[in-house]
């Protein structure tokens, strides 16, 4: 076991590349700045559709403008995002453009608006078909964004502009500028539309997604759906945050699923589609990557070792809601040949009992689209409609991945107790050292942390704002002028500024490269945390703000 993880640790390097993919990484924090709007609707729709589920039924008038305003969030999410990874990429390639040369993001968000637009829109009797608006039209919103951006970045590095005299207001000169690349831009776009209803006879959006249905319907089938909660979880493994991979790569379709579910669902039939969003979110990667909901409770009342019941009761309420990261550097489960098995076998095992429950027993997949941090049972249970099936498959999926866990955390277990046994005094030893290195000297602390501002960051704000708390008890109780605030990577680029130190969580490290490069240019330092280093510090507010100001 421990030859194939070597095997596999040495790909690492590789795997951190993609991960700062700057495209997959603009699909995907297009993705997180436009999930109000989709979280907004979800709402809506849940409030339409449940009490008709339970059997009661709404007024007409109320009902409609309950689908009024789901149709006009979730109607127009492709546009949204087509703005929003365009400005996702224009951000990156901004940070990579010659000294005093720089794209207009706002300018780049509404001419790949203009383009998804040219892409995905069907023109009807003088009026417009906003079909391929939605999540049908994600695939035209990632061109439109990626063919703008770097429309863009072609027109500003060869001042492709036209220049106004300095005496013109800025404002002015900058409309201008921009006059030349947005122009280009939309024109690209009413090319492509050209090139396909010519050839194709549809829009580019029609076009694409009916090419690319076969290959969504291998991907929805028990191999496809293995690889893509496998691979999230191999990658995970071995340190590199999976989801950043995968998700971009399946992003379009996970969401138009839902919407062909949902459509499927008020027509009466059987919302078949399982390849869906809140299959990765409540029951792939249910308590996390790696299904790992049940593993803090096993440790609870499985193990006999000191760290593992320690583990357990720290862990087991952010597990609840999906932040795993606890578990997973503190027990630890990342690169611990232990936990291979499990790790990538209860995910597989939770998704092929799903599609069984869906193919065969004819349960409603995912109609609805709900928080990630939605406690995964209470996803599970609402996202698909609410039915006895699917409680009786929240049940079984929790058995299933503790029976999966239970040996090998037991394995695990003995070896722990074993050590414990060997190293008692020594851990002793231990322990004083470290209550001993945690005290602050008071004739350094007002210099050293007067006025010091932190950020942690990691993938989705929930990990870092462990620490991030734990930043601001630590500072109210030693008196440190320290504040802290939780990020998540992708979107600090606007308010990296306003800090004197970063901080990067374990899932974050392979960026540490890339967002050294933006810290210099604004005198912000920038500090990698390791996985056993970070949950220690998330655990002692006093030795967290230590940390800080050695950093500092």
């Amino acid at each position: 076991m421990n030859v194939i993880i070597k095997q596999i640790e040495k790909a690492k390097p590789f795997f951190e590349k993609i991960s700062r993919n700057i495209y997959l990484g603009a699909i995907r924090d297009g993705f997180l700045t436009a999930m109000p709007a989709i979280l907004f609707s979800s709402i809506f729709i849940m409030v339409a559709a449940v009490p008709e589920v339970l059997g009661f039924t709404l007024s007409p008038a109320f009902s409609t403008w309950l689908w009024k305003v789901y149709g006009y969030s979730m109607g127009i999410v492709g546009l949204l995002i087509s703005a929003t990874t365009a400005r996702s990429l224009t951000s990156s390639l901004n940070r990579r453009m010659p000294e005093g040369k720089t794209i207009n993001e706002v300018s780049v968000m509404l001419a790949s608006i203009a383009s998804f637009m040219m892409l995905s829109v069907e023109q009807i009797d003088g009026g417009i078909s906003t079909e391929f608006m939605g999540t049908k039209g994600l695939i035209a919103s990632f061109i439109a964004a990626f063919i703008t951006a770097n429309v863009y970045k072609f027109c500003v590095q060869r001042d492709l502009t036209i220049k106004m005299p300095k005496e013109v207001p800025g404002t002015i000169s900058q409309m201008f500028r921009d006059i030349i690349p947005f122009s280009l831009a939309v024109f690209v776009g009413v090319l492509l539309d050209l090139i396909f209803r010519n050839i194709f006879g549809g829009s580019f959006a029609h076009t694409v997604i009916t090419a690319l249905q076969p290959l969504f319907s291998a991907a929805d089938g028990y191999l496809g759906i293995a690889i893509i909660w496998g691979a999230m979880a191999l990658f995970w493994f071995v340190g590199v945050h999976g989801p950043s991979i995968v998700e971009p790569a399946i992003a379009a379709i996970i969401y138009t699923n839902v919407e062909a579910n949902l459509q499927l669902y008020q027509a009466g039939e059987q919302a078949s589609n399982v390849l869906t969003v809140g299959l990765g979110n409540f029951v792939g990667t249910m308590g996390g990557t790696g299904a790992t909901l049940v593993v803090p409770f096993l440790f609870m009342l499985f193990a006999k070792s000191k760290q593992l019941k320690a583990v357990g009761k720290t862990s087991f309420i952010p597990v609840m809601f999906a932040v795993n990261e606890p578990l997973l550097f503190a027990t630890p489960i990342i690169l611990n040949p232990y936990f291979f098995i499990p790790f990538l076998a209860a995910p597989i095992a939770n998704v092929w009992i799903f599609k069984f429950f869906v193919d065969i027993l004819k349960m409603n997949s995912f109609i609805y689209v709900l928080p990630w941090a939605t406690p995964a049972p209470i996803g599970l249970i609402l996202g698909t409609g609410i039915s006895l099936l699917v409680v009786l498959l929240t049940v079984l999926l929790v058995v299933v991945d503790a029976i999966i866990y239970l040996p090998f955390i037991k394995a695990y277990d003995a070896q722990l107790l074993e050590e414990e046994a060997l190293n008692a005094e020594l851990e002793v030893v231990i322990e004083e050292l470290n209550i001993e290195d945690a005290v602050v000297r008071e004739e350094n602390i007002d210099k050293i942390g007067e006025g010091k501002r932190v950020l942690v960051l990691c993938a989705g704000a929930g990990t870092s704002a462990m620490l991030a708390n734990a930043l601001v008890e630590g500072a109210q109780h030693t008196g440190i002028n320290i504040t802290a605030q939780a990020g998540a990577y992708g979107s600090h680029y606007d308010i990296m500024k306003n800090f004197d130190l970063v901080v990067l969580a374990p899932q974050v490290n392979s960026y540490l490269s890339d967002i050294q490069e933006d810290a210099d240019k604004l005198g912000v330092k920038v500090v990698a945390t390791t996985g056993a280093e970070y949950i220690k510090l998330t655990r002692n507010p006093k030795e967290a703000v230590e940390f800080i100001l050695k950093s500092v």
